[in-house]
C-alpha cells in the first residue's frame, strides 16, 4: 500500500458501487476501502452520531497513507462533508450530494423525485443542492427506511422499492435520483418498477470522474491494490463483497474510534 492511496467509506456496502467505478478509471491507484459496519445504516443515526464517525474514519483513513478521501455515503456526506474539509484543509475530500443537477436536465414534465435515507435530507447539504440547481423544477424527496438495510442482509426489496418509487409517480416524478449509494446495486430492478419512461440517475460514475479530476497529474505510483476493512464482522463483509459483486476479497476487521 502507497502512502499517496485513495480512501473511501461508507457505513455498509454501498460505497463498493463507488469503488468499482473508481477502479475503473485509476487502474493503478492503491484503494482503502472501510465499511463501518458496526454502526450502520448511518441513514437511521442522527447527524451528529454521523459526524463522529465521519471524522474517525478520515483519521484511520489518513493514518493509513490515504491522501484522497471519497466520502461515498450520502448521509455521511450530508452530515460531515463541509466540516471534514475544515478539520482537514489539506486533505482532498470528494462527497456525494443527491444528482439534482442532471435530473433538472433530463425532466421533461419539471418534476423530479430523490429517493435516498432520512439523514441526507436532513443536511444541509441536499438543501443547498436544491437550492442551486431545482429552480422553477418540483424536488419530491422520498425517505427510504428499511432500503439500505435490506441490500446490506441481502434480504428481498422488492415491496420496499414499489412503495417508495410508486409514491414518487403519483407525484408525477419523470426523473428519479438514487441519494444512496445502496440503492445501486437495484438500480435494474428501480428502473423495472418504474418503467422505460421514467429516467433514473446513479451519480457513481460522475462522483468516480471527480476522483479522477483531482488526482489528475500525480504520480500513479501505486501497485493497483485494494484493501477491505471493516468496523464488523470481516466474514460476513467478505460474503457480501461476493454477493454483490460476484468476486470473493479477503476483509480485515478493525475498531475505529467508539
Amino acid at each position: 500500500m502507497s502512502t499517496d492511496s485513495i480512501g473511501i467509506f461508507d457505513s455498509g456496502v454501498g460505497g463498493l458501487g463507488v469503488l468499482s467505478e473508481v477502479r475503473e478509471r485509476l487502474s493503478e491507484a492503491d484503494l482503502v476501502y472501510v465499511a463501518d459496519q458496526a454502526f450502520a445504516p448511518y441513514g437511521e443515526r442522527d447527524l451528529a452520531s454521523v459526524r463522529k464517525r465521519a471524522f474517525a474514519i478520515a483519521a484511520y483513513l489518513l493514518d493509513a497513507g490515504s491522501t484522497t478521501i471519497v466520502v461515498a455515503c450520502n448521509s455521511a456526506s450530508a452530515a460531515a462533508l463541509h466540516e471534514l474539509r475544515k478539520r482537514f484543509p489539506n486533505v482532498q475530500f470528494v462527497g456525494m450530494e443527491p444528482a439534482v443537477k442532471p435530473a433538472v436536465d433530463a425532466t421533461r414534465r419539471g418534476t423530479i423525485g430523490v429517493l435516498a435515507t432520512e439523514a441526507t435530507f436532513q443536511g444541509a447539504l441536499f438543501a443547498s443542492v436544491v437550492d442551486r440547481h431545482a429552480n422553477g423544477i418540483a424536488v419530491v424527496p422520498r425517505a427510504c427506511p428499511g432500503l439500505a438495510a435490506a441490500i446490506e442482509d441481502g434480504t428481498d426489496p422488492g415491496e420496499l422499492i414499489d412503495r417508495y418509487t410508486a409514491d414518487l409517480l403519483d407525484e408525477g416524478a419523470d426523473t428519479i435520483v438514487l441519494g444512496c449509494t445502496h440503492y445501486s446495486f437495484v438500480a435494474d430492478r428501480i428502473r423495472r418498477a418504474v418503467g422505460d419512461g421514467v429516467h433514473v440517475i446513479d451519480p457513481a460514475p460522475a462522483v468516480a470522474l471527480q476522483v479522477e479530476r483531482v488526482r489528475a497529474g500525480r504520480d500513479a505510483g501505486g501497485t493497483g491494490s485494494t484493501l477491505y476493512v471493516t468496523t464488523g464482522q470481516p466474514e460476513r463483509f467478505e460474503d457480501q463483497i461476493q454477493r454483490l459483486t460476484g468476486i470473493r476479497r479477503p476483509a480485515v476487521g478493525v475498531a475505529i474510534g467508539t
